[in-house]
């Protein structure tokens, strides 16, 4: 059974480690490994979870199941930077789903279903009428999640891993008429 909960400080290191092992899963079979580990030290350390965790424009959750960590999503509540995604959501106000990721070992355990639910959830509480996020294209394992998820396709994105360019589809979830 996986309990989803708010993070808090002292899951910032744990969350650091999850969030490294788990962002290769998520980038291209080609990617170059020092790219991914130029981009994992550069935003996703125990420093960066910290300051995720402290600012208040910013929702941190974590899965677990049977106490262990298996997952967390990052909401951030500020508006899109990239005038592309500005223009491709619609559904205002909106939150961006930063982060999504869940170990692989629990893969098919649910644990992701119950954390995307979790996290709706909180963004609707946070009076969100709408979610987006970026996957890359080439992610057809989480896009096809995402869309079970409720969200679509409204645009795209480039996203820089490293040296390399990648092309993200930006999708978008609509919480609320």
């Amino acid at each position: 059974m996986t309990a989803v909960r708010q993070a808090d400080a002292s899951d910032a290191a744990e969350l650091s480690a999850l969030a490294v092992e788990t962002f290769r899963l998520a980038c291209p079979p080609d990617m170059a490994p020092e790219d991914i580990d130029a981009f994992t030290r550069e935003n996703l350390s125990p420093e960066r979870f910290e300051s995720f965790l402290t600012d208040p424009t910013q929702v941190l959750l974590a899965a677990e199941n049977d106490g262990a960590l298996v997952g967390y999503t990052l909401l951030i509540d500020r508006p899109p930077s990239d005038p592309h995604v500005d223009e491709a959501v619609t559904a205002r106000p909106a939150v961006e789903l930063n982060k999504v990721y869940v170990r692989s070992r629990a893969h098919g355990s649910g644990a992701a279903g119950a954390l995307m639910r979790a996290t709706l959830d909180t963004a609707l509480t946070h009076g969100a009428r709408g979610v987006w996020l970026g996957v890359n294209q080439l992610n057809s394992r989480a896009v096809r999640f995402y869309e079970k998820s409720g969200f679509s396709v409204v645009g795209t994105r480039r996203f820089k891993v490293g040296d390399r360019w990648c092309d993200d589809f930006v999708m978008q979830a609509v919480l609320r008429d």
